[in-house]
């Protein structure tokens, strides 16, 4: 993989409503989760690593640049369009804080798969993309921007969007993959 190619952005700004506590500090085997997404996204050796969240994070005193959404309340695509705007990369990989089961291998996969296609890869389920892990062109900024414009926040729309564009690729996943998107929005979902 090419370093200076891209950039990684760990999302954590989601208002863990359903979790009843901010799930960046929630213990996933004894560590916390924001230390684990981290550990995901310095294994495949950015050039920069940011945090879209709140600056008061459990993460504040990591040493990484946070990033705050330019427009606040409008989602994970906010997050994305203000790392969008912020990375000088042409890629950047993107890793929600409540897939604790993604692996740096996977994403290193898509890394590799966009940078050889020159566009952004994006997983897909069955009918549905799994936009919270995987990889954007820094083309896509402008399209992030006018999605958030015109007040349709949905990143699978943004995704059939930058399809359409010619911005994106689909990766299809494998049941080998599926487990890696099992996801912690509830105190029952820990593991």
């Amino acid at each position: 993989m090419a370093k200076q190619s891209f950039d990684a952005v760990l999302l954590a700004g989601g208002k863990s409503t359903r979790m009843g506590t901010d799930k960046a500090g929630v213990l996933i085997q004894g560590e916390p989760l924001w230390r684990r997404q981290l550990a995901t996204l310095r294994a495949l050796d950015p050039s920069e690593i940011f945090i879209s969240g709140r600056d008061t994070g459990p993460y504040a005193g990591e040493g990484l640049e946070i990033l705050n959404d330019a427009q606040l309340d409008r989602g994970p695509l906010a997050g994305l369009a203000t790392a969008l705007a912020r990375t000088t990369k042409p890629y950047l990989v993107v890793l929600a804080i409540d897939l604790p089961a993604m692996r740096a291998d996977f994403l290193a996969r898509l890394v590799e798969l966009a940078i050889r296609l020159g566009r952004s890869v994006v997983p897909r389920n069955g009918p549905r993309f799994e936009p919270l892990a995987a990889v954007y062109s820094k083309a896509t900024r402008g399209l992030a921007a006018e999605c958030l414009q015109s007040g349709d926040y949905s990143l699978q729309r943004f995704i059939r969007l930058a399809i359409e564009k010619d911005l994106a690729e689909v990766y299809p996943l494998s049941l080998e993959d599926e487990p890696l998107w099992r996801n912690v929005n509830t105190p029952a979902d820990l593991f």
